[in-house]
């Protein structure tokens, strides 16, 4: 299987849009038993990759629904240790991407936690309350894997940061597009497409815009200046709804932008 980075790439190379739902693992009627499903719709439906979260108490960049999938799903038992088991399940060519706060990695252990990732599909790592300074507690454990930590770069770094932040830079950029939570709503700021272009200057890497993203108009936005775009409330909204259909649509429309 192909690297995250080698993935996207390769997509962004055939100029296609790349396309990254997130979902909350265990927000399903079924509990962390339904991933597998929740999965393999989504790569039938044309995502580039597939950002799984894991649900934590304390998640400080989530906005309002995304803290209420995690709740339903602390609630449903889901935990680090069943979502690693029941993605050692799943088989694709689709890279996972695993979105978690430091804590849990912690209390699982970190060595283990990679090592066991290793049996996953799993091919990168989003950590919103792990600054670069720190990157060191986990780097060391991901030298002899091909797991990326996805770097987030938002839109208060300076650009001496920003250099910093997408430096060598593995699977793609995270550009988070607001300054603030997840979640639909928000206004974007006037000179964003100039932030967003910047970064895709910086990096050879895919750059992907993040946060708020809710329609094709927002993708076809984000599309003049990045590769492509990580959709999450709005995926995780319509899914708890039943409204998987409309999913199924609005991923089709957006990886055809």
């Amino acid at each position: 299987m192909k690297t995250l980075g080698q993935h996207l790439t390769a997509l962004k190379a055939a100029d296609k849009t790349l396309i990254v739902p997130y979902i909350m693992a265990g927000d399903h009627e079924k509990g962390v038993a339904g991933l597998p499903e929740t999965i393999e719709f989504l790569v039938a439906n044309g995502a580039s990759a597939i950002e799984v979260g894991i649900p934590f108490s304390d998640p400080v960049a989530d906005g309002p629904v995304i803290e209420l999938a995690g709740i339903r799903s602390l609630k449903n038992g889901t935990t680090l240790t069943n979502v690693i088991e029941t993605l050692k399940t799943v088989t694709t060519d689709v890279p996972l991407v695993i979105m978690s706060y430091f804590n849990p990695i912690y209390k699982y252990g970190i060595e283990k936690f990679i090592t066991d990732l290793k049996e996953t599909a799993v091919k990168g790592l989003i950590l919103p309350d792990v600054p670069r300074e720190h990157e060191n507690m986990i780097t060391p454990f991901l030298a002899d894997s091909d797991i990326a930590l996805v770097p987030l770069v938002t839109l208060t770094s300076i650009p001496e940061r920003q250099a910093e932040l997408v430096k060598n830079a593995e699977g793609f950029i995270y550009a988070v597009t607001v300054n603030g939570v997840t979640g639909a709503g928000h206004d974007y700021r006037a000179d964003l497409n100039q932030h967003l272009q910047h970064l895709s200057e910086l990096s050879d890497a895919p750059v992907l815009a993040g946060f708020g993203v809710s329609t094709i108009d927002h993708v076809k936005g984000f599309r003049k200046v990045v590769d492509g775009v990580i959709i999450g409330s709005y995926i995780v909204k319509a899914l708890h709804e039943k409204r998987s259909s409309e999913v199924a649509d609005f991923l089709k429309q957006a990886s055809e932008v």
